[in-house]
């Protein structure tokens, strides 16, 4: 009845969209291809300049394949070529770290303008322009960058002031009372410079602090564009503009942003859909020579399928390693705290509850998409977490009908119980019984991790859990993570490596 009542098929006639998550992007190609290249090698007893040029090899392909710059690809196989001289290297030195270490290099030096990005200021109104050519996702962009700051706790706020495009400012409109961001547009008003001047001043006097300003769009580099840019530019004198650019162009992007660059301001780019075009990796390097840099990548339709642009960590994901640094970051971000005295007290004393579990849930949700998530471990890209997302969402809606004496003592659980919360939430009883079912699992598992802590005088931490234990939660979440991670061992590596960077945070 509840599905009906709701308009909604019941949970397994609903088909879900499938996602793109940086494990199934174009690029994590890209990146497979150049860690199987370096993982080749090390199969190898002895490293000679025969395994160097086949992994040269395989690596260049890989990038003329992903329409990178053949001058630049041609110039990261000479420098490789240079920093791993095998005939005047010392002796001991590990010649395989050596060789990882310089593509490392030449990559992050593709990639990077050597050029800071604009770096918004809280308590102060910061302008941003958005601009591009039409097609580019511009207006989806503007929506997106919005509700990342205001995931990030800053007072965001859209401005249409795109009058060409038919539909534009209903898609902004639609677009911003979904993410529920304040916008500002005009159905009757033709001059765009007059409502981005409207709006910015507007959103200023009510103290916002992100003022995004969405442009017009066109098929070509008409002169008509670029007058109506400065105009508008001219009317919110904005803080940073921002170049939306399709990454199918792939290298024809170096000439798109330099033509834009020469008219405004262009302070940083954001590159889009990344997750249906095997030019990414041309766009990516051939924006980086135009020295304005990328700030963040569109990964696909959604709204959180938006990631930070980071040269060094981007590219220690692509090539398999991880970004642990950039994982502990977010976590500081999104307050999630493992070891709250609080939850520490009531783990301890068996009273870890729904409630407990749910805000859990709610701080790592806050970090991003849970490939995202997922993806900043080493050896985690190529993994779907698309079913685990989807399993943790459901578990949330499903916790967001029970009541407060229901996630404050889930013994009261019972049949009549189950029933009015899967009619509540919109899920099947048996959907409802999983959740408590792994509430059980998860509660009995850090309580033994908790006792036997205790018995060996070791912090109440459940960070301080043992590889088996987490090996076994691993199973449940996803079973080919522990298989990815190359077993129990490997999961050991991932932890000492936690360990060593959070206390180089100095947490």
């Amino acid at each position: 009845r509840g599905f009906h009542r709701q308009g909604l098929a019941p949970p397994q006639l609903r088909q879900p969209r499938p996602r793109a998550p940086l494990a199934d992007m174009v690029l994590a190609d890209l990146g497979s291809k150049i860690s199987g290249a370096l993982r080749k090698m090390t199969n190898h007893t002895v490293i000679d300049q025969e395994v160097l040029d086949s992994m040269l090899q395989d690596i260049c392909k890989a990038l003329l394949q992903a329409d990178v710059n053949v001058a630049q690809v041609k110039q990261l196989r000479t420098n490789v070529k240079a920093a791993c001289d095998f005939d005047n290297t010392p002796t001991g030195m590990n010649k395989r770290k050596l060789i990882e270490s310089a593509i490392m290099k030449e990559l992050c030096s593709m990639l990077d303008p050597g050029v800071l990005p604009y770096e918004p200021k809280k308590k102060r109104p910061n302008v941003i322009m958005f601009v591009g050519l039409q097609g580019a996702g511009k207006t989806t962009t503007c929506t997106k960058y919005a509700y990342m700051y205001k995931r990030k706790g800053w007072k965001t706020c859209l401005v249409c002031a795109d009058t060409f495009r038919a539909g534009a400012f209903d898609q902004l409109k639609q677009n911003a009372t979904k993410a529920k961001i304040p916008f500002y547009g005009s159905y009757t008003e033709t001059d765009p410079a007059a409502i981005a001047g409207d709006g910015v001043q507007k959103f200023k006097d009510e103290g916002y602090e992100i003022i995004i300003v969405d442009t017009s769009g066109r098929h070509r580099q008409e002169g008509a564009l670029f007058e109506e840019m400065e105009q508008i530019a001219e009317a919110t004198e904005p803080n940073d503009v921002v170049f939306v650019m399709d990454s199918s162009i792939g290298q024809a992007a170096h000439d798109q942003a330099l033509a834009f660059k020469e008219k405004v301001a262009v302070g940083s780019v954001i590159i889009t859909k990344l997750d249906g075009h095997a030019k990414g990796g041309g766009a990516l390097s051939a924006v980086a020579a135009t020295k304005a840099p990328i700030i963040h990548i569109g990964t696909g339709e959604h709204i959180d399928d938006f990631e930070d642009f980071e040269v060094k960590a981007f590219v220690s994901r692509l090539l398999g390693k991880g970004n642990i640094a950039g994982l502990m970051e977010k976590m500081k971000e999104a307050d999630v705290d493992l070891e709250g005295a609080e939850m520490m007290k009531r783990l301890a004393s068996g009273q870890w509850t729904l409630r407990d579990m749910r805000e859990q849930f709610q701080a790592v949700m806050k970090m991003g998409p849970l490939s995202n998530i997922m993806n900043s471990f080493p050896g985690m890209q190529g993994l779907d977490f698309r079913e685990s997302s989807q399993r943790i969402k459901r578990w949330m809606t499903i916790m967001d009908s029970m009541t407060d004496a229901e996630l404050d003592e889930p013994k009261l659980m019972n049949n009549e119980r189950v029933l009015r919360i899967s009619m509540g939430s919109g899920y099947m009883p048996f959907e409802v019984i999983e959740l408590l079912e792994q509430f059980k699992m998860m509660q009995m598992t850090m309580q033994k991790t908790m006792k036997k802590n205790k018995k060996h005088g070791k912090p109440a931490d459940v960070r301080s859990m043992d590889s088996n234990t987490v090996a076994q939660m691993m199973s449940k979440m996803n079973p080919q993570m522990l298989q990815h991670l190359g077993g129990v061992q490997g999961l050991e590596h991932m932890m000492k490596e936690m360990e060593a960077v959070e206390k180089k945070m100095g947490k």
